[in-house]
């Protein structure tokens, strides 16, 4: 059985400098960025190093690991910043495809809020071999079905690339007192993954992007448990009913999601809502919370032969592997 991991990162210590001297928001102290003084991303050597990243590959018997960047992206400094930081990433990931083409693949950064940029360098990407995108859940606080990014849409939907939607840190969590306990990791990042997707299937997003492949990270936040609630909600108000004339819960199968959710019983659900084929094994390595032998142990779980292909099979229908 052929085990891919879907949702897994790697970084670079350049970017980590480029990350702490431009973006005017982020701090380094003890092996942890910091974002407004609050703990934001905690640095693990396997974040840096390839070789160790296939040794834990080769331990949890994973076949094919597709990296990408983690939050907060390039998103933070002007054009050029964002555009640099974007490009030495996406350079970096294809150096290591090349390196070891039979078992890294890579999801391509783009400096989103400059579309522009974007669109040429999500060009430039694929040709490097990137298989995919990775974009989180806001764009410094804008809507990812913001008008401003209907031309990254466009390109991506027209090359059907799957992308993969990862949270990052709501607009708000300070308002709302989330800055202890890493609330924001447990709890915004549900939210803003949940938000994110509620917001393109009542948008008709999915209908303008026939073509597109969203991954939502961490089993769609928490959109399993909520699907109900928003197919109440179009049958109850006009406003809901504006975009899209079906329900919502009928969209659940143009959905993918991760199998990363940490419990049975939520897997359970998950499958349930987006069915066996639309749910991918990810595992967050090498973040201190992302274990890959936790989530095949989870996956392995499930019944008949499902299990296969949430490890593998959906992936390598997906990325065409």
């Amino acid at each position: 059985m052929t085990i891919i991991d879907v949702h897994t990162h790697m970084l670079s210590q350049e970017y980590v400098d480029l990350l702490v001297a431009e973006s005017g928001t982020y701090t380094l102290s003890g092996g942890v960025v910091h974002r407004a003084g609050a703990s934001f991303l905690t640095l693990t050597p396997g974040m840096f190093d390839y070789d160790l990243r296939l040794a834990a590959m080769d331990r949890a018997g994973v076949d094919i690991a597709i990296v990408s960047l983690t939050c907060p992206s390039v998103y933070w400094g002007g054009p050029e910043v964002s555009e640099r930081a974007a490009r030495l990433t996406n350079d970096q990931m294809a150096a290591a495809q090349r390196r070891h083409p039979d078992r890294i693949r890579f999801l391509a950064t783009l400096p989103w809020q400059y579309p522009e940029r974007a669109v040429a360098e999500l060009k430039r990407a694929t040709d490097l071999g990137a298989v995919g995108v990775m974009v989180l859940a806001n764009i410094d606080g804008v809507s990812l079905t913001d008008a401003r990014f209907a031309d990254i849409w466009a390109a991506i939907d027209e090359a059907e690339l799957p992308v993969l939607l990862h949270p990052t840190t709501p607009p708000g969590v300070e308002a709302q007192d989330m800055g202890g306990y890493h609330l924001v990791w447990s709890v915004g990042f549900m939210f803003d993954t949940t938000l994110a997707l509620s917001r393109m299937i009542l948008s008709g997003f999915f209908d303008r992007y026939p073509r597109l492949k969203v991954i939502g990270g961490h089993a769609g936040g928490c959109l399993p448990f909520l699907m109900g609630r928003l197919d109440a909600g179009h049958r109850s108000w006009e406003s809901v009913r504006a975009s899209i004339s079906d329900l919502p819960g009928s969209y659940a199968d143009r959905i993918l999601v991760d199998s990363i959710c940490y419990d049975p019983r939520a897997l359970e659900l998950t499958v349930s809502v987006f069915g066996p084929d639309n749910v991918l094994y990810g595992s967050d390595f090498p973040h201190r919370n992302g274990h890959m032998e936790e989530i095949i142990g989870l996956v392995r779980g499930l019944p008949g032969d499902q299990a296969g292909r949430v490890l593998g099979g959906n992936a390598a229908r997906v990325f065409r592997l």
